[in-house]
């Protein structure tokens, strides 16, 4: 294939790449869009590596490979397990990024200005991926407690390592050493562990986008490096999306970025809880399946705990019982509820919950007055009114579903403990509320059951 074939067929892979994002932005052309991107990277693969004078049985066992360990992963990991999955791909794009910087570095001499920078850049932003990446699954994974790590002069001690790595940056483009590009992976794989150990499980999802933005800047970066035009567009565009919704989730907590990275606000202690005072009332599924079986409208608030109890099929078969009662029911979608971006409207879409049940943030508080039902399934944080009433709560400001604007709400939990945020929700001693401690899972087909019998 000759530059002028294979540039038109690469901008056509890129194209392809563009259109797939702009279908997954619904959910009815998301499937589409996802086979649209899906081909254009196939065709990016096969035309780069094919005219780079690989053989055409390694390129095949390299995509052999690569299928089969997707297929399993897809096959085999659960719902729950997606934020460490989606955090481990982040770091593998990083990773991969870093090496393509890497082998060019050893396989070449003399590079220019703009190669060096471009290189170094891929190698700093590729390694701080990594390993934040990395830390970041440990976190959600269990293997590391979720609540910020800290030790002592840790605001120096990243400093430090910022300096230092800025430092190394300016001398291994200077000097083109490998000591010094040795040096700046060092540092920079050191520097995303020191980043993301003191960020909380609170901010995770926070982080896991900005971590998939650092993986496609990484991208781009490399993509300069070996004057690859794909490569370069593909990384520009998971780096703005990600950039994008970063924004986007940081303003759903009314926060800065700043104030995400070097806060360490979780549930360390370091948070201070909010009073509260009064007894809390405990029901039972009976007594719930009464009061959604003769309410006009339930609005369900799902949360983590919905994940981890593989509650969206039992949420959705309770919704059609009611449904088919005269009651209407509807969904409302916090922008940081779970552990990841989207992470509830993946939930639910699994359990093929239409769409247009599901309301945002604005939607949500806009039906709450006229809702007889909120029933809060495992989210804790997302509906605490403290962040709207307690200017010193630490989440003061963040906007929450405001459920209890309902006249009743349900809040199904396992026990009283709090949530990412390490503080007390004064919803659960609240006038109108009343708890349902059990998994939610259960709880959902008990209140079905009790549904039944009425």
């Amino acid at each position: 294939m000759n530059a002028q074939a294979l540039t038109l067929v690469q901008l056509a892979a890129a194209a392809a790449f563009i259109l797939g994002l702009r279908r997954l932005g619904s959910p009815r052309t998301a499937r589409s869009g996802n086979r649209i991107a899906a081909t254009g990277m196939l065709v990016a693969v096969l035309t780069t590596v094919g005219t780079a004078g690989v053989a055409w049985w390694v390129v095949a066992a390299g995509l052999g490979t690569g299928a089969v360990i997707g297929i399993i992963a897809a096959l085999r990991v659960q719902m729950t397990a997606m934020p460490q999955l989606v955090a481990l791909l982040n770091g593998f794009g990083g990773a991969a990024s870093g090496l393509v910087a890497g082998v060019a570095f050893v396989g070449g001499d003399g590079f220019d200005t703009d190669t060096m920078v471009s290189m170094v850049a891929s190698i700093v932003v590729g390694g701080i991926t990594v390993t934040g990446s990395i830390i970041a699954f440990a976190k959600l994974q269990g293997i590391l407690r979720g609540a910020p790590i800290t030790f002592p002069l840790q605001r120096i001690v990243n400093g430090v390592l910022g300096l230092t790595l800025v430092a190394a940056a300016v001398w291994a483009g200077v000097t083109q050493s490998p000591t010094g590009f040795l040096t700046v992976a060092a540092v920079a794989l050191v520097m995303g562990i020191s980043l993301v150990l003191p960020i909380g499980g609170a901010d995770m999802p926070v982080v896991i986008s900005l971590l998939n933005s650092l993986s496609g800047v990484a991208a781009a970066a490399a993509g300069f490096v070996i004057q690859s035009p794909i490569l370069i567009i593909g990384g520009a565009l998971v780096g703005a999306s990600g950039l994008i919704l970063t924004t986007l989730m940081t303003k759903a907590m009314n926060r800065p970025l700043s104030n995400v990275l070097f806060a360490a606000f979780g549930s360390d202690g370091t948070a201070a809880p909010s009073a509260v005072g009064g007894d809390v009332r405990a029901t039972s599924a009976d007594d719930v399946a009464i009061a959604v079986a003769y309410a006009s409208r339930v609005l369900v608030v799902p949360g983590y705990g919905l994940a981890v109890a593989q509650a969206q099929h039992a949420v959705r078969s309770l919704a059609t019982a009611l449904e088919t009662r005269g009651v209407e029911v509807l969904y409302g979608i916090h922008p940081v509820a779970g552990r990841m971006p989207g992470h509830m409207n993946v939930l639910l879409a699994e359990a093929d919950v239409p769409y247009d049940r599901l309301l945002d943030l604005e939607q949500a508080n806009a039906a709450l007055d006229r809702t007889d039902v909120a029933l809060v399934l495992g989210a804790n944080d997302v509906v605490n009114p403290a962040a709207r009433d307690e200017p010193g709560s630490p989440i003061y400001g963040m906007p929450i579903i405001e459920v209890d604007k309902a006249t009743t709400v349900v809040v199904v939990k396992r026990s009283m403990a709090s949530g990412f945020a390490g503080i007390e929700n004064p919803l659960f001693t609240k006038d109108g509320t009343v708890m349902l401690f059990a998994d939610a899972k259960q709880a959902l087909i008990d209140i079905q059951a009790g549904l039944e019998d009425l």
